[in-house]
């Protein structure tokens, strides 16, 4: 059963106040004499930029919030909620051209999140592509037959299958009325789904606990904790590739992250490779100076080569 020694600040307060910097005196332009390009780029705390970009679009200020999300996918690039926000703010400023490639990538990553749909096929109408606008129309119209009145998405998709078909049937122009989009960003809704998502792994409910999660992840962003979360519970499932995924994408956003570390290297022990599980534990024993339960865990399942189920 997971432990949550791991688990991360209220979330209440992450929505206010930035977690901490991903890489730690790397933030912008300062970069050293000789450092290559990539190494003296701007990093970005994802999931501050993330609720900063919310809180734009909230308050209408769009050009900030295509900053805001533009730096998350700097470091995030392939975050769905990232690319749909992003073109989110591309429809404040008016541009339905430039935010249809974001609508797209967001459907590409996440082809669940049914209001990049929607708006993507708004954006297409705003653009006079309307023959592309009847085919994604007739995909969401064709799911929606599928899903019936009692599938998770069947109310979003009547409400984007409505609003395509109210916009075609209207001069195509493009909309900044995106309040309605903004919904499921509220930070409540988010603590609620996070500790759901909790539970729900305590008891080893891993499928139940993923769609907690994913609802979490579109209230916060990117956060390396959530992303370990997820990583665990498809680890679970046995879907390692996904696992995989997660974990590395957790690690990236945070080096050094201990609950992606352990958890990384018991997917490898899994996996057979006992080498790549020993190089997450000398990571973990180089940052816990004095020792902590996440490499002292790491080393229970190398030595018994299959671990202890936790």
């Amino acid at each position: 059963m997971i432990s949550t020694r791991f688990k991360p600040v209220l979330w209440a307060a992450l929505a206010c106040v930035a977690v901490p910097a991903i890489a730690a005196g790397s933030g912008g332009g300062g970069g050293s004499l000789g450092s290559s390009p990539s190494e003296s780029a701007p990093r970005y705390d994802a999931a501050a930029e993330y609720r900063a970009g919310v809180a734009a679009l909230g308050e209408n200020r769009y050009a900030d919030a295509k900053r805001n999300f533009d730096h998350v996918l700097a470091v995030a690039p392939r975050d769905a909620n990232s690319q749909y926000l992003g073109g989110l703010a591309r429809m404040g400023l008016s541009d339905a051209k430039g935010a249809v490639r974001f609508f797209e990538k967001a459907i590409k990553y996440d082809a669940n999140l049914i209001a990049a749909h929607k708006q993507y096929g708004l954006a297409l109408i705003a653009t006079g592509k309307r023959d592309k606008a009847q085919a994604a129309l007739d995909a969401l119209t064709a799911r929606g037959a599928q899903c019936g009145d009692t599938c998770a998405q069947a109310a979003d998709l009547r409400d984007a299958i409505a609003a395509i078909t109210t916009a075609l049937g209207a001069s195509p122009q493009a909309s900044n009325d995106i309040a309605p989009g903004l919904l499921f960003l509220r930070p409540d809704l988010g603590d609620q789904a996070y500790l759901e998502a909790v539970g729900l792994i305590n008891q080893q409910r891993f499928g139940d606990a993923i769609v907690a999660l994913v609802r979490a992840e579109r209230a916060f962003g990117p956060h390396p904790d959530i992303l370990t979360y997820l990583g665990f519970a498809n680890r679970k499932l046995r879907r390692y590739d996904l696992a995989e995924a997660y974990y590395r994408q957790a690690l990236l956003l945070a080096p050094g992250h201990r609950g992606a570390t352990e958890y990384y290297g018991e997917l490898m022990v899994e996996r057979g490779d006992i080498a790549g599980a020993r190089a997450q534990l000398a990571q973990l024993d180089e940052s816990c100076t004095f020792g902590c339960y996440e490499a002292e865990e790491l080393r229970r399942w190398i030595d018994s080569g299959h671990g202890s189920g936790s």
